[in-house]
């Protein structure tokens, strides 16, 4: 613990001295036509991302720009296959650890500051302490970004990395919804209207079958409770003549495993932890349907357009799920609403260790089975 305090000083004198340092070799130069875009966060933060940054290539003010992107190695396969014809440099790293690691931030920050941007923009309406500080290690001064509130940085340190921004946009408040945070930001950054509704990928499709469930939420109490899962698994099987794949990253394995055992299926595959993010989808888009929570599989079943059913709870109700109205036409969002809901996952209830949170506890396997056979062909 000691040992990681000492490492979490010298990251944070990196984060809020060293900038200053780089800015002042950076006088001693003219900036390229290049600018890098931060977007450090989880696998659904990017795919409501992405598509800006060929809409940024395009545009009248960067066309002829070259265009860096620092990102999270968790979805590296998705931004070089689907997004490499735009971006001229990836930097993937996994930025929660960087906060102990000083050499990694400092080699880092040295790496961005030899690309010689002319602007770096950060469009996280979240903003984090690593990724201010990065920003900023850049050694450019024209750092844009959002106002941001402090769910993901302490006061203290907002405080003085809004100081590395010249220009720091306000969050609309009318503007609820991640992807239309992310529209608005670059509207306001390229000074032009922006014609986009959702996000898309590019797929493979060769024909629709299968049911794709995703059990895993990115934290154990925002899930619907595995229990759930192979009940419904088993009225899936019971009435339709799909095969159901259970899928997910290498950290749910076991609770697919789990999911697999208790539902005593012999239709259901556990394909968790065996696809790369570009084949899963692919899976995705060629599946007749996506059974989910509130995590990332919900994004990309939007973004190629496959039926989808996703269990929702209420702690960041409305910023990524449910989507506003008339933004998909094939997919349903599930929930029970409490006067508790906007909590940013700060429960107030007392949870044991291992249970979900109240607001998605109170789904019932009859609501998703009943919205789900809506979107399937009962056989």
């Amino acid at each position: 613990m000691q040992k990681n305090r000492n490492l979490f000083r010298i990251t944070r004198f990196i984060l809020l001295k060293a900038p200053y340092i780089f800015r002042f070799f950076a006088l001693f130069r003219s900036p390229k036509k290049r600018i890098l875009i931060i977007k450090a966060d989880a696998i659904g933060d990017y795919i409501l991302f992405r598509n800006f940054i060929e809409i940024v290539k395009h545009s009248a003010k960067y066309y002829n720009y070259e265009i860096d992107l620092l990102g999270n190695e968790i979805w590296s396969d998705l931004a070089t296959t689907h997004d490499g014809k735009y971006v001229k440099k990836f930097f993937f790293t996994k930025a929660n650890s960087l906060y102990h690691s000083p050499k990694a931030v400092f080699k880092l920050g040295w790496q961005l500051l030899g690309r010689n941007y002319e602007a770096v923009l950060n469009p996280s309406s979240t903003r984090t302490f690593i990724t201010d500080g990065l920003a900023a290690l850049s050694g450019t001064s024209n750092l844009i970004g959002f106002k941001s509130d402090t769910e993901g940085i302490e006061p203290k340190y907002k405080a003085k990395t809004d100081k590395f921004y010249k220009t720091l946009l306000p969050i609309d408040t009318s503007v609820h919804f991640e992807f239309a945070r992310n529209r608005y930001f670059f509207e306001q950054v390229l000074n032009q209207p922006l014609n986009i509704q959702k996000q898309f990928i590019s797929a493979n499709r060769v024909k629709r079958s299968g049911i794709i469930i995703f059990p895993g939420a990115g934290l154990k109490n925002r899930g619907w409770e595995a229990d759930k899962f192979a009940g419904l698994i088993k009225k899936l099987e019971q009435n339709t003549g799909e095969i159901i794949y259970l899928a997910g990253g290498h950290s749910e394995i076991t609770l697919c495993n789990y999911i697999l055992e208790k539902s005593q299926s012999a239709s259901v595959a556990n394909i968790s932890g065996k696809t790369s993010l570009t084949e899963l989808i692919d899976l995705v888009a060629n599946s007749a349907m996506v059974i989910c929570n509130d995590s990332s599989a919900v994004h990309i079943a939007a973004a190629v357009d496959t039926p989808f059913v996703c269990i929702v709870g209420g702690g960041h109700f409305n910023r990524f799920v449910p989507y506003p109205a008339g933004t998909v036409k094939n997919g349903v969002f599930i929930y029970e609403k409490m006067d508790c809901y906007y909590c940013n996952w700060n429960c107030v209830f007392k949870i044991e260790d291992g249970q979900c949170f109240p607001c998605i506890a109170g789904i019932s396997i009859e609501n998703v089975w009943q919205a789900a056979q809506k979107r399937l062909t009962i056989a």
